[in-house]
């Protein structure tokens, strides 16, 4: 009962220090390691190697992954690929079915792009949409909005289930995440577009607007305009499809029935398979999508606002590693084995912590990460240590740090703000649509679970 209360007294007090009181989640994931280290008598000469050694690991082991994958995600931001694919799609799509478009697009750009810089991007899109059909600005904002959450939490390369798949011990295997997660991604998606289309003739009265010079104001032709001559749909797409391929090739390859065999194909495959790998020529492809004379010192400086992006995620990953190897050092996993076992909670407990720290602190990111090192030292007694079992671990909390997006959520103003909706009005529909996708995801990985485990 002891090790239990301390669990939870640590987890109030990351919740209270990093939403109360602004604390750097770093600083409080740290703190309560080393709190929790002595709470749980774990010998002095041993709690610093703990936590560096946790952490170190996990730099070594996803570190260059996340910033490989913010650093495409930056290059496809500032290029314009990100409307370049917009653009594509809507040829495809048409108008005819706005909320449908544009929860498509978000799906796609938010695999490598994080979804508050995704929303920015596409907002004038959103809105010439928008213009052109008629339908409510509150439904084409939820739907663009959804779309962008669903695959932000689900599939890597994003940084949330990147950091949980190296917490869980799944990280080798991130073709199996990207396989299963993104059909729980889609049918996510789906939930907050069936949401959002409930509310295409809605009445309501949007914000007045502050600055009229900000990206939001501009309409889609100066938007396009601002970016010059946007790169070509395929170009745009494939430091995308680039490394997803390849990680998904080297799983295939890397089956029990070895689909190519067991020689220098399997071997050259798995290397190229490799997510740090994968990404690199993802990030070699991105690069032709700069443009201009100098393109080298644009490269360096968007190189440098991509790693002073993924510095703040890469410390919360990799001090969530280190809490959850105090937590993993001490009797707390027998414990949590002996009370957890007969409940038959499984999938539940991943999604309701994950819930949980993301309705408290607002960061989904924060969330998976914190929720994975809690729950990797309990796998076993949920049954949940098979390969499979952690894949859909890794998603059950995907969905848990959807829900819910609310006032201290950064997204929640992102998306309010430069749609111009009302606190108020934001409360009943953003955050309500928030907690339906959350909640469609993890019944998804909930019959998964029954069906595959």
């Amino acid at each position: 009962m002891y090790e239990l209360l301390v669990l939870l007294i640590l987890v109030v007090a990351i919740v209270m220090v990093t939403a109360r009181f602004k604390i750097s989640p770093f600083l409080a994931l740290i703190g309560a390691a080393i709190l929790a280290a002595f709470a749980y008598r774990i010998p002095l000469a041993e709690v610093a190697s703990t936590v560096t050694t946790a952490f170190g690991s996990t730099m070594g082991n996803i570190g260059l992954v996340i910033l490989f994958g913010t650093m495409i995600g930056v290059i496809l931001e500032k290029s314009g690929a990100a409307i370049s694919m917009a653009d594509a799609l809507i040829k495809v799509l048409g108008t005819r079915f706005p909320n449908l478009t544009l929860s498509i697009i978000g799906y796609i750009v938010s695999i490598p792009v994080f979804c508050d810089s995704g929303y920015v991007v596409l907002n004038s899109l959103r809105k010439a949409i928008t213009l052109r059909t008629g339908v409510s600005a509150l439904a084409t904002s939820i739907a663009l909005m959804t779309g962008l959450y669903a695959t932000h939490t689900m599939v890597p390369p994003t940084p949330g289930p990147l950091a949980a798949a190296e917490s869980i011990g799944i990280a080798e295997n991130l073709g199996l995440i990207i396989a299963v997660g993104l059909p729980v991604a889609a049918i996510s998606a789906l939930a907050g577009l069936a949401y959002a289309s409930r509310f295409n003739k809605s009445k309501w009265t949007p914000l007045p607007s502050d600055d009229e010079n900000d990206i939001a104001e501009l309409d889609y032709e100066q938007l396009r305009a601002s970016f010059g001559k946007l790169p070509s749909p395929a170009m745009a797409f494939m430091p995308i499809l680039v490394p997803l391929v390849l990680i998904c090739a080297a799983s295939i390859a890397k089956l029990p029935s070895h689909p190519i065999g067991e020689g220098t194909a399997l071997e050259i495959l798995s290397f190229l398979g490799t997510p740090v790998i994968a990404l690199i020529f993802g990030l070699f492809a991105a690069t032709f999508l700069l443009r201009g004379g100098n393109k080298l010192p644009v490269f360096n400086e968007q190189m440098n606002e991509a790693v002073r992006t993924a510095a703040p995620i890469l410390l919360i990953t990799g001090a969530g590693a280190g809490f959850g190897a105090v937590l993993a050092a001490s009797d707390l996993t027998t414990i949590l084995s002996d009370s957890l076992s007969g409940l038959g909670l499984g999938l539940a407990v991943p999604f309701l912590i994950a819930a949980a720290l993301k309705s408290a602190q607002g960061s989904s990111t924060v969330s998976m990460v914190t929720t994975s090192a809690l729950v990797a030292p309990m796998l076993g007694s949920l049954g949940l240590d098979s390969q499979l079992g952690m894949v859909l671990t890794v998603l059950a909390v995907g969905a848990g740090a959807m829900v819910v997006s609310h006032a201290n959520d950064s997204y929640f103003w992102v998306v309010s703000q430069l749609s111009r909706i009302p606190v108020i009005t934001a409360y009943k529909t953003l955050s309500v649509a928030t907690a339906i996708q959350g909640t469609a995801a993890f019944g998804t990985v909930l019959v998964l679970g029954a069906v595959l485990l």
